[in-house]
């Protein structure tokens, strides 16, 4: 059987030209990646996905301007991040419901899968660009943790809870999730935050917060090990599989009744 692709190969790739669309005052940054997006998906999902996302980023970019007043630093809306997926992974292995645990197991894959690629695309370059080779080997060693725990995640977020080796694969993960997450809240950020205290980075800090929280809208919300940690290819690809992620986050069970959380809401 031949198998129809719901996208087709970005033109870039086969080397014809990639136009760009000139700005306009009327489209969200999201409209306009949607738009570029256009001539790669095919119109039943096209149409899905743009309704989706512009649902999802209506619910999410508002409340995260407010919230960016309150989160003012980089290392307290990473923090938040930590402390929630912790609660989502003690959500699953604290309950013998399968219900429950899919729901939770779905909402700690959203979480991380969102948190991984934001912290790759902007707290380990900043790493790189203002704390010189000391920066250089933290970004390197987060990078390699990073990409340990997407391939653990990859194989857990394809596992229903009545599978055997659904727990353990989730103990697995959190083992190394949880050694990274300590050494980056008590060294990495500390000192990444310390640099960005003196000049001509003062601010930064608070800059880099109100991105983390809008660049987490437009990730991909399932692990791709694939993409990588660079942030060039990962950006690029991200923007491909990210409305792909977000249509099937619909057919997917979260906490709470509503049509997935991508609902960035929060």
């Amino acid at each position: 059987m031949r198998h129809v692709w719901p996208f087709r190969i970005p033109s870039l790739l086969i080397g014809r030209p990639h136009c760009s669309l000139p700005p306009h005052p009327s489209l969200t940054p999201h409209s306009h990646i949607m738009l570029r997006l256009r001539p790669l998906i095919s119109s039943p999902l096209r149409t899905t996905a743009q309704t989706h996302s512009n649902f999802a980023l209506r619910r999410f970019i508002i409340p995260s301007r407010f919230n960016a007043a309150a989160m003012s630093s980089i290392s307290d809306v990473i923090t938040k991040d930590h402390r929630e997926i912790e609660r989502c992974y003690n959500e699953v292995i604290g309950s013998k419901d399968h219900d429950h645990q899919e729901r939770f197991g779905n909402q700690f894959t959203w979480e991380l899968a969102r948190h991984s690629v934001a912290e790759e695309l902007l707290v380990y370059p900043a790493f790189e660009k203002h704390m010189g080779t000391k920066g250089h080997e933290m970004a390197e060693a987060d990078r390699k943790d990073h990409h340990r725990v997407k391939e653990l995640l990859k194989e857990f977020q394809n596992m229903k809870p009545q599978n055997p080796d659904y727990i353990p694969k989730l103990n697995e993960l959190w083992g190394v999730l949880s050694a990274h997450i300590e050494e980056e809240e008590h060294e990495d950020l500390p000192a990444l935050e310390s640099a960005l205290t003196t000049a001509p980075a003062a601010g930064e800090s608070e800059s880099l917060a109100k991105k983390f929280g809008l660049t987490k809208a437009l990730v991909p919300s399932r692990s791709h090990p694939s993409a990588g940690e660079n942030p060039y290819f990962e950006s690029a690809l991200g923007l491909l599989a990210a409305p792909i992620d977000h249509v099937a986050d619909i057919m997917r069970k979260f906490p709470e009744e509503k049509i997935s959380p991508n609902p960035s809401t929060k």
